[in-house]
């Protein structure tokens, strides 16, 4: 879609995610709807300072946040943060603070606090928060939701989310490549790492929103690293139930996404969708169970997730445009950091079913009401 105004951007960290993943899609936009340029970047490596520079040769460098907001502020309308998840909230206020638009990695915080004082000052400032919840934007799950979309499965009842990875996602080489193993940094393991996308989807396919969370975790390594490889959570929602386990320990890279509905059900691995109804999803169960296969490309095995941030860029320009400053993504960011929190909370007390206090203001779905 082609805008008007050009929006004027720095970038807060240029790790993997920023060099391989944001800055490629943004010179992408620039060149066919030139409607975003990344004119500023800040990262505290004097090495990653020049990679950024060579990728980006109009952009100036700096090698703290603030410096770059002091000096660009002006003429900025919002930043990208892509640091380490323990700076998030700090940097989030610092630009809010000038009037800048905001678009941050996952998690959105390390807190609950954090976020919903973050969504305050959004709202205050009248400033977009935006979490960057790349996945709903991945050819495979928009198709998971056209599907759920026509009824073909009938309504949700339980989703099952198991990603599997070989080994924890390294940073680069040249600024501490094991910080998400490190809580001072990361907020913790895969759950803080990766939750936030296994829980988005449970809103969105259940379509509503968890009530309690009993979880599990593990750490192959305590000696090494302080923070779970291998997480495993049971969400309770008004509509049903999810399962989700997250691994750095299988030895593959794989996604299996399992939805069951009242009339079918839908499996995902990576690019491979399998659709089963009982005849023909009528509901009827007079005849067999019918199948279709679908391979849709999504480029899962690619962790920089570039050909997914364009769509996620544009539904930020629409919040801008519309005035959307701590909208439903924002809010549900928020309600991820509190599921993983209390799910952290719940493998502590032996897994206890923990219930969640806090549910996104955003128009919540009827069925709700009683929560």
């Amino acid at each position: 879609m082609k805008h008007d105004k050009k929006l004027r951007g720095a970038i807060i960290g240029y790790g993997f995610i920023a060099s391989r993943g944001h800055v490629p899609a943004y010179v992408q936009r620039g060149q066919e709807l030139a409607d975003v340029e990344i004119v500023a970047i800040a990262d505290v490596s004097t090495v990653r300072r020049k990679l950024a520079q060579a990728a980006l040769d109009r952009a100036t460098l700096y090698s703290d946040y603030r410096d770059l907001l002091d000096a660009e502020a002006g003429s900025l309308d919002f930043v990208d943060i892509a640091t380490p998840p323990c700076d998030h909230a700090a940097i989030a206020h610092a630009a809010l603070g000038r009037g800048l638009h905001v678009l941050c990695e996952k998690p959105l915080t390390c807190t609950v606090e954090e976020g919903r004082s973050l969504v305050q000052h959004a709202q205050a400032a009248e400033r977009v928060l935006f979490p960057c919840h790349n996945y709903k934007h991945a050819p495979t799950v928009r198709a998971i939701r056209a599907i759920l979309q026509s009824g073909r499965i009938g309504a949700v009842r339980s989703v099952e989310l198991n990603i599997y990875r070989n080994a924890h996602a390294r940073g680069v080489a040249e600024w501490n490549s094991h910080w998400r193993r490190d809580s001072r940094y990361s907020g913790g393991g895969i759950a803080m790492d990766h939750g936030s996308h296994s829980f988005y989807l449970t809103f969105d396919w259940l379509g509503s929103y968890p009530t309690s969370v009993t979880a599990r975790m593990s750490n192959l390594d305590p000696a090494r690293y302080d923070t779970e490889d291998d997480f495993t959570a049971a969400l309770k929602f008004p509509t049903g139930n999810a399962q989700v386990h997250l691994t750095w320990t299988a030895g593959m890279r794989k996604m299996i996404y399992t939805i069951r509905g009242e009339k079918g059900t839908l499996t995902m691995e990576d690019d491979h969708l399998q659709i089963e109804t009982v005849n023909g999803g009528n509901g009827h169960g007079l005849a067999g169970p019918a199948f279709e296969d679908k391979v849709i490309p999504s480029q899962w095995t690619d962790a920089s997730h570039a050909s997914w941030f364009n769509p996620m860029f544009e539904e930020f320009r629409g919040a801008i445009a519309t005035r959307d400053f701590a909208g439903k993504d924002t809010q549900e960011a928020v309600l991820c950091v509190e599921l993983i929190n209390t799910a952290y909370r719940s493998a502590r007390e032996q897994s206890r079913e923990l219930p969640l206090a806090w549910l996104p203001d955003v128009g919540v779905p009827m069925h709700l009401d009683s929560v």
